[in-house]
């Protein structure tokens, strides 16, 4: 163990200083290595979909209300939240997207960059907007600590700094108080490198309104370490694998090509430039091959030849070329690859199956990957849902009830009735299934048995609402009964389910 020696210091200095660069590298492999586009696309998909949905969850004991008052209060708060989520101008700050949608933009910039803030605007009610509430997105790289306070306008390197007004420590942007609480960020107007003639400043936003005590800025990130204050890329940890696996391929599939290739090489005393057979460039101009080799060559140089299928390159008298002589692709190139992925899977917590969305295994085994894979987009799912969607919602909340659009005893006076009013699930993408009718035989014996109820199995399976589906099954039963069509309800004591599925 001589020559291991790792030197850690604290989160500042082994997250931040290094943060810009893991970023940027991120953010190459997630445009460029397909596995690293598998990732995150996954945990997309899977922790959000099309957007995770918004079912009010009051709690009726607290507030005093009958099921029928808290459904009936429920349906209506998650009717005004959908006419402010479903538009992308009555939501989103640059109009670009609804709420559905920067959900969707606000993990992927999470897992890619570590970390990503939504910043509480304002704007003028209008005709069909009577909510001022919009939320802007900002990306990781626009909040850093202010040249005026010890940081940099472009070199991201040292990110520690002072607010000399105000004695705090700011940490890449992060302004903490001397307890440790996060107190203010500071965001810059442009990006890091950025080429544009607009002057780099900075505006500190408050945490906290002083009146409200609504946040004024989330932060959306998971931590690794305590006293950590900016996020770490979802890929920091496999981006030396990735860019090599990356490398490995690419380089494989080159050669690959170049082999393919049938080139003859002249030597000749004539002059190079009366034979422009050298240059291949984009192959046919105008649809016709061959028209005019100055404009398709590519490199622009002519010291430099260029290869392609059926190629004839003319060199200079004494001039010769050597090519080795590969076999692409190598033998085990796809055990390889397999095995790779694999490991980077499992510091992903993304079974290879999941990864490379190869299902050739037994059902067991798939299974048992998928479920693995879904403990993990649960988990950033709650994670999300803490961040971003929960706060969203809390801060529409209570200008809806300032407004007098809902009506809610108690809120802005009493904290734990306020509490019980902003109770919420948030539904979106269920785990996939690979045998419906076997799940369905065992929810039905966990509902029998009381292990879980009608309502657990609803929400698993569907992300839906049993009390509505039984609500919708009875006017069904009713119109099948008018018709003569018999029940649509399935008899509990009789066991429809005899297959025992495919193995």
């Amino acid at each position: 163990m001589k020559g291991f020696l790792p030197r850690s210091g604290s989160p500042n200095e082994d997250i931040n200083w290094n943060n810009y660069t893991l970023r940027q590298r991120a953010r190459m492999l997630y445009m460029a290595s397909p596995v690293a586009t598998s990732a995150i696309n996954t945990n997309r998909t899977k922790v959000v979909g099309v957007g995770l949905s918004l079912k009010s969850a009051v709690d009726r004991d607290i507030l005093g209300l009958s099921p029928d008052a808290a459904k009936e209060w429920q349906r209506k708060t998650e009717r005004e939240f959908r006419m402010w989520a479903g538009r992308k101008e009555r939501c989103d700050a640059t109009g670009m997207n609804d709420f559905d949608g920067m959900q969707q933009l606000a993990l992927l910039s999470w897992l890619m960059s570590g970390d990503v803030f939504a910043v509480v605007k304002r704007a003028e009610p209008t005709a069909t907007s009577p909510y001022t509430l919009r939320l802007h997105l900002v990306e990781a790289d626009r909040v850093s600590t202010p040249a005026e306070y010890g940081g940099a306008a472009t070199s991201p390197g040292y990110t520690d700094g002072k607010n000399t007004k105000t004695g705090n420590c700011i940490y890449d942007g992060v302004e903490v108080g001397v307890d440790g609480m996060v107190e203010a960020y500071h965001i810059r107007n442009t990006y890091p490198w950025q080429i544009t003639a607009e002057e780099t400043k900075w505006e500190r936003v408050v945490a906290y309104g002083e009146q409200t005590g609504l946040p004024n800025i989330l932060h959306i990130m998971s931590s690794e370490r305590p006293d950590q204050y900016r996020g770490v890329s979802y890929l920091a940890q496999v981006i030396e694998p990735l860019l090599q696996l990356r490398r490995y391929t690419d380089s494989s599939l080159m050669a690959a090509v170049i082999q393919s290739f049938f080139t003859a090489w002249i030597v000749t005393k004539a002059d190079p430039d009366a034979i422009p057979f050298s240059e291949v460039g984009a192959g046919d101009l105008y649809g016709v091959p061959g028209v005019n080799p100055r404009e398709e060559n590519v490199s622009r140089s002519e010291n430099e030849l260029e290869m392609g299928p059926g190629t004839i390159n003319v060199l200079q008298e004494g001039e010769d070329i050597r090519f080795g002589n590969p076999t692409m692709p190598v033998t085990g190139f796809d055990t390889f690859v397999k095995m790779f992925c694999k490991l980077i899977g499992a510091a992903l917590e993304i079974p290879y199956d999941v990864l490379i969305k190869e299902y050739n295994a037994s059902y067991s085994a798939s299974r048992a990957a998928l479920q693995d894979a879904w403990d993990a987009f649960r988990m950033r799912r709650q994670w999300f849902v803490s961040d971003f969607c929960q706060p969203a919602y809390e801060i529409w909340l209570a200008e809806a009830v300032a407004r007098g659009r809902i009506n809610a005893p108690g809120f802005f006076t009493d904290p734990l009735l306020r509490a019980a009013w902003c109770g919420a699930r948030w539904i979106g993408p269920v785990q996939s299934s690979l045998d419906p009718l076997k799940e369905a035989k065992a929810d039905v014996l966990l509902t029998q048995h009381a292990v879980k109820t009608h309502e657990q199995i609803t929400r698993e399976r569907g992300g839906g609402d049993w009390e509505e589906n039984a609500e919708q099954l009875k006017r069904e039963n009713e119109l099948l009964s008018v018709a003569g069509g018999g029940s649509a309800m399935i008899d509990p004591n009789k066991n429809d389910y005899e297959g025992e599925g495919t193995e």
